[in-house]
């Protein structure tokens, strides 16, 4: 579908949004007058507030005309003169496809690339272009696959794709803020009726009544049946441009292959999906492993340690290329799915430049380093900027270490349970091996949280459910004492989960004195002897 049809079909979508408004309010002034001509005064004036009350949002939405503009973007901004080889192949790119290069270029903190155009004229006339670079997908691609992947976001400038999306936006955007607004009031009459009832309740209790239920069943429905005739025209207007963005996405596909080369172009879509997973795992495995303590990666390696992961499990995520996703992440993505898109590319003729070079992304940039720290100081938080910032042994030891103290809460908990506060673990440890002795143990290990299964054994096999916890409780605050006193450490570890470094005299004494710690007629001296060591 050319530029000219696909501007017509979006401005064909806006018209319906409103004239499904005023087909609403042509419903509800219907209403208005059967209640005058039918309905008893109480019941047509309390009509009258509820058909004001829906309309207020119709008219709202269909007065708002302005497509909101990427503003506020969490990213940097990089000129000619910070990245002029970044800019330079942009350029080059540009003028390959045909099309006017991007006005500026933004650096971001997402798996991501993508274009904009601030449109006017709904679209007849062109705007400020901004290109968007996720840092994160820079550090996964090489230089060829990085082109690629400029060369389709640019063929969306070429094709005129930015240009109309700004009018099927503006038709979104109306029917989300519709629904917002519906909901909103929903929630607030939900809210409202929820107080009454409750303020009825505690009446009725002060009165020696008993209190009864909230019920807010039916509360709010006129507003919810509102939101859902929008939420179904929204439906509507994306499934009626699905197919054409999607043939949008094929066809920067192809301009990316022929400018860039079919075995680049591929090879960066397989990568996306990979490196898309790999980047969500690192976040939560790395780099934000000491944010619950205060403590973060060195400066620039919050974003930038993915290089790290990505180096260290090559051959891990090179054999889930393989597996490209076959149907698309929504009903309405407005991207056909990786299979889809990669079988395209690769059953072109070939074009002899498959062993192009495999120089990393961020050879394009002057200073890699510098842009991982400045995009950092523009996306993270400012509580997270103020955070201690640890290079990235020390971050998995102190951060695994302080998890560990954390998980020897719910011992403290059993130890004392009248709420004295926390202590440290070796005065924890030695307060458990006190009550082991005492034979109390058994009743601090009834006190932990505890499975099904072990809730409901009974008799011996309810022994061996506590032994065994006691076992565990036991090693956990042993291995924490260890760590925190500095006699083991835990070891980062790229390709595989941290793990905890004992030296070899603990280590090969530490089970025979748990096992000892646990017996019948337990025997505490063994793990006492090896802690003071």
């Amino acid at each position: 579908m050319g530029a000219t049809p696909r501007a017509l079909r979006a401005l064909v979508l806006i018209a319906g949004f409103h004239l499904l408004g005023l087909a609403l309010l042509a419903a509800l002034g219907a209403v208005d007058w059967a209640a005058y001509r039918w309905a008893p005064a109480g019941w047509a004036l309390k009509i009258y507030v509820v058909s004001a009350l829906l309309a207020v949002p119709v008219v709202r939405g269909m007065l708002v005309l302005r497509t909101p503009r990427d503003e506020g973007v969490a990213g940097v901004p990089v000129t000619d003169a910070d990245e002029p080889r970044l800019w330079a192949a942009v350029r080059e790119l540009a003028e390959r496809v045909g099309t006017r290069a991007p006005d500026e270029i933004w650096l971001t903190a997402d798996v991501n690339a993508a274009v904009t155009e601030e449109a006017r004229l709904l679209g007849l006339l062109g705007g400020t272009r901004r290109l968007y670079l996720g840092l994160p997908l820079v550090a996964g691609l090489t230089e060829a696959q990085l082109r690629a992947v400029l060369a389709h976001e640019l063929g969306h400038y070429g094709n005129s794709d930015t240009r109309l999306s700004g009018i099927t936006e503006r038709c979104r955007v109306h029917v989300a803020r519709t629904v917002d607004r519906f909901e909103e009031k929903s929630g607030a009459t939900v809210a409202k009726e929820r107080a009454r009832q409750e303020r009825k309740s505690a009446k009725r209790v002060a009165r020696g009544k008993s209190a009864r239920e909230v019920d807010t069943t039916g509360v709010g429905f006129t507003y919810r049946a509102m939101a859902r005739i929008y939420t179904a025209y929204g439906r509507f207007c994306m499934r009626a441009t699905q197919s054409g963005s999607r043939r949008q996405e094929l066809a920067a596909d192809l301009a990316a292959a022929r400018i860039a080369g079919r075995d680049a172009t591929a090879s960066a879509l397989r990568a996306l999906p990979a490196l898309d997973s790999a980047h969500e795992f690192y976040l939560g495995a790395y780099a934000t492993l000491g944010v619950e303590f205060g403590m973060l990666p060195p400066r620039g390696e919050v974003f930038g340690g993915v290089r790290r992961l990505l180096d260290a499990r090559a051959d891990e995520l090179a054999g889930t290329w393989a597996a490209l996703p076959t149907e698309p992440a929504s009903p309405y993505d407005s991207h056909p799915p990786a299979a889809e898109r990669v079988a395209l590319l690769e059953a072109l003729p070939d074009d002899g430049r498959g062993a192009e070079e495999t120089r990393p992304a961020f050879d394009l940039f002057t200073s890699p380093e510098a842009v991982l720290v400045d995009v950092e100081e523009a996306t993270l938080a400012p509580e997270a900027l103020l955070m201690r910032r640890l290079d990235w042994p020390d971050l998995v030891h102190e951060s695994m270490t302080a998890r560990y103290v954390l998980d020897t809460e719910p011992v403290r908990a059993a130890l004392r349970p009248t709420g004295e506060p926390s202590c440290e673990p070796a005065s924890l440890l030695d307060d458990f091996l006190d009550a082991v002795d005492a034979g109390t143990a058994w009743d601090v290990v009834a006190r932990l949280p505890m499975s099904a299964e072990a809730d409901a054994a009974t008799g011996r096999a309810a022994r061996e459910f506590a032994r065994s916890s006691l076992r565990r409780e036991l090693a956990r605050l042993t291995t924490t004492v260890l760590a925190t006193d500095g006699r083991a450490r835990w070891q980062l570890s790229w390709s595989e989960p941290a793990s905890l470094h004992i030296p070899d005299g603990y280590a090969d004494a530490l089970p025979a004195a748990l096992d000892a710690a646990i017996t019948d007629q337990p025997d505490t001296a063994p793990l006492r002897t090896l802690l003071k060591g």
